[in-house]
């Protein structure tokens, strides 16, 4: 399990959970509050979007799905299961 937000914050919800080569995106939140958090919204994540297999969003709100255009930009092409 990869934290990449919502670790010393309350936005920005993201990890990454791999299993025997199977990569699972859970949550894609956007980061929300001070500037310097916004500006994090902006950095891609370590890891190639299209190496990602399937996205699991936990809610709706934005601090858990806002980034999803982004890594679709970034190249994301896999299922997304919501809750």
């Amino acid at each position: 399990m990869q934290f990449l937000g919502a670790a010393g914050t309350v936005t920005g919800s993201k990890y990454l959970l791999a299993i025997d080569g199977f990569h699972i995106h859970i949550d894609s939140g956007l980061f929300q509050g001070l500037k310097e958090l916004k500006e994090r919204n902006w950095k891609d994540i370590p890891f190639p979007a299209s190496k990602i297999d399937c996205v699991i969003l936990t809610h709706g709100h934005l601090d858990h799905t806002g980034y999803l255009p982004l890594l679709v930009n970034q190249g994301l092409d896999c299922p997304v299961y919501c809750t």
